[in-house]
């Protein structure tokens, strides 16, 4: 059995994304890692942080991201393709630049792939999430965050990035790999393993910038500038005094990123008044009374929500 790990990524220093961490921590199972890297800004160092990982189990490939994509996030699956369709891999590892996987899960995910190898009814494995917000002790909980993703698949050339590389779909036309029609779900199994995602945990003015470029890959240069034209220079995290607090260890890789983190004093962790407006999801009170149902009565999963998979009972 072979396994390929891949993923795509640009100006992921600049933007405090964790991607050297992130390829270091599957790196053990993985028979090779292929990363595209797009063309990135004026002294981002991204492709040189990833060449000083040392492993000639990576493996780069250099691209240039066409601003005709910079609409619904379609460069992101198309960034993901390139590095997919690279892989010489049985299953194909995908990690996103701010995903990283503890150590601990490794042993548990590789057995997990020699026992479903040659049961092709599976044809992705369904990950846990643990979404960390503001800095590396608070997390959200919440129905309006996705719970759970397929981030391993079959080396099968009809699976392809799903939309803004959130998922994968089986493309029956995969001539025309991004066209919305003629796709359907992946069959997928469970893992019993967590994906730590980072994505927001950056220092304020770094979150602020990367949600422009993600604004950016969704809607365009123009959009972009005019969303973010009278946006504050810092993004605020709002009150995290009401998030569950981690109390477990992360994974070995992100010593360095955790024991760099300076900015604290730059997060809200009084608490406010019970009742209090927000912008963000997780905090109003319908979204907290959907995730107290799911927690205490569904058994955990997540109601009324649009699954990208099929799950297959393994």
């Amino acid at each position: 059995m072979k396994i390929s790990g891949f993923s795509f990524v640009r100006d992921g220093v600049s933007l405090y994304y964790p991607v050297a961490e992130s390829i270091r921590s599957i790196l053990p199972i993985c028979d090779e890692f292929v990363v595209a890297v797009g063309q990135g800004s004026a002294g981002d160092r991204t492709r040189e942080v990833i060449e000083e990982i040392n492993d000639p189990k990576v493996k780069i490939i250099d691209t240039v991201w066409n601003e005709k994509d910079f609409q619904h996030g379609a460069i992101n699956a198309r960034q993901t393709d390139i590095a997919m369709q690279a892989c010489a891999g049985d299953w194909l590892f995908y990690l996103q630049a701010d995903e990283v996987v503890h150590e601990k899960y490794l042993p548990v995910i590789h057995a997990r792939l020699e026992e479903l190898l040659h049961d092709l009814e599976v044809e992705g494995l369904l990950f846990s999430y643990k979404h960390f917000w503001g800095d590396y002790l608070h997390y959200i909980e919440s129905h309006s965050w996705y719970s759970r993703e397929i981030r391993i698949v079959r080396n099968v050339p009809q699976i392809h990035s799903w939309h803004s590389a959130q998922s994968f779909r089986y493309y029956d036309r995969y001539e025309h790999p991004w066209q919305k029609d003629g796709t359907r779900k992946l069959r997928a199994a469970v893992v019993d393993a967590e994906v730590f995602h980072y994505g927001w945990v950056r220092p304020p003015q770094l979150m602020q910038k990367k949600n422009k470029a993600l604004f950016l890959l969704h809607r365009g240069a123009k959009s972009a500038e005019e969303a973010f034209r009278q946006a504050p220079a810092e993004f605020s995290y709002g009150d995290l005094s009401k998030l569950p607090v981690y109390r477990d260890t992360h994974p070995a890789v992100m010593a360095g990123m955790i024991s760099r983190m300076n900015w604290a004093d730059r997060l809200a962790v009084q608490p406010k008044r019970w009742f209090h407006s927000s912008s963000f999801k997780h905090e109003t009170l319908k979204d907290k009374a959907i995730t107290w149902v799911e927690k205490h009565l569904h058994g955990g999963e997540q109601l009324f929500r649009r699954k990208n998979y099929v799950l297959v009972n393994r």
